[in-house]
């Protein structure tokens, strides 16, 4: 269990570190045009999220790889999730959604998925070594 509270945490931390920085400072003006966002967005829902997802991706590891992961398990995992869940993110909203430009949501919520998900990718596997 302690793993996948730690794995819970991780999750929370870097997705924090890697969309909180895209979205109030790397690219705090692309996001400023973008017409249907609130101006304070209700965390709770988002670490809400940011709980769930990390509790599936780190019982998907448990569950897919019940001995000892490797490495390359938990980046597997976490980027086959991120994709499933970027997808939607990178073209379906700006599909649905004026976007000012759809060439750089692509590109900025493509890039912050890849991060996110690769790092605690690399996270996921070294938790779930290190507390088997």
């Amino acid at each position: 269990m302690t793993k996948h509270l730690i794995s819970v945490l991780a999750f929370m931390a870097v997705t924090f570190a890697v969309q909180g920085s895209s979205h109030f400072l790397l690219n705090k003006d692309h996001f400023a045009a973008v017409g249907f966002l609130r101006g304070s967005p209700i965390m709770l829902m988002g670490f809400s999220v940011m709980i769930i997802q990390g509790l599936i991706l780190s019982l998907a590891l448990s569950r897919l790889a019940p001995t000892v992961p490797t490495l390359r398990d938990a980046i597997t995992i976490s980027l086959g999730f991120g994709l499933f869940l970027a997808s939607y993110i990178v073209l379906t909203e700006p599909a649905k959604y004026a976007v000012p430009s759809i060439l750089d949501w692509i590109k900025i919520e493509a890039t912050a998925s890849a991060v996110q998900f690769g790092v605690f990718g690399i996270l996921l596997g070294w938790i779930h070594r290190k507390i088997a």
